[in-house]
């Protein structure tokens, strides 16, 4: 567990492959009605999420909602898990839900799949949520996956990526081209991102990296060479 900034956490899960060990990092802000979730991780590994949220000094009963940002398996495996201990909210972006909720198949994976979970509450672009680090704005930044979104925190100067963009050794990337299904609107997805004034910047995939609007910038030019 990293606190990121005042009341907003990052958290990590960790998966055995055949290519090693591969680190996810969902997060967590505080608001007055609780914690909000931001992604429930793998399926599976709800545990692990458990005992991040301990570390931070709450428990599953401090959690009342969790905000999808996009529907693919590493960051809404467990969300049937995280409703059934919580009964916590769920919010997604409208073009996310049907993913989320089974009216819709997932357009990645081997064709299995997690078990849908209703979305309560369908977020439009530019929705706001009042946090104990101040206003976190909601992104709407598709490209990687319909209904993806970031999650911005102005008074912070924090980005939240989610897959938007990703980091390796400490250093900030583009999405990976692997799992995105449309570079050209991610691009365009990270050209809207360097518009904001941004020091730091949280990757779902490679953590938090010290890099802000300039190397934004950078990713966004190169991805629209």
């Amino acid at each position: 567990m990293h606190e990121l900034a005042e009341g907003v956490y990052a958290f990590t899960q960790e998966l055995e492959t055949d290519e090693g060990t591969r680190a996810f990092h969902p997060a967590a802000v505080e608001t007055d009605r609780g914690i909000l979730l931001l992604d429930a991780g793998l399926g599976g590994h709800a545990d692990e999420l458990g005992e991040e949220l301990a570390a931070a000094g709450f428990d599953w009963a401090d959690v009342w909602a969790v905000l999808l940002t996009h529907h693919d398996g590493d960051h809404a495996g467990a969300l049937e898990t995280v409703v059934e201990r919580t009964d916590a909210v769920v919010f997604a972006h409208a073009a996310c839900a049907p993913y989320l909720d089974g009216r819709a198949d997932l357009e990645k994976g081997d064709g299995d799949r997690y078990p849908p979970v209703a979305v309560d509450v369908e977020l439009t672009d530019d929705a706001v949520v009042r946090t104990a680090a101040g206003p976190m704005r909601l992104l709407f930044t598709p490209g990687h996956a319909p209904g993806h979104v970031s999650l911005y925190l102005p008074d912070e100067r924090l980005l939240l990526a989610a897959d938007a963009l990703t980091a390796a050794d400490g250093e900030l990337q583009g999405p990976s081209e692997r799992f995105t299904l449309d570079m050209d609107e991610a691009g365009e997805s990270v050209a809207r991102l360097a518009d904001l004034p941004v020091d730091r910047v949280h990757c779902y995939h490679g953590g938090t990296v010290e890099a802000g609007t300039e190397r934004i910038t950078e990713i966004a030019a190169s991805l629209a060479e």
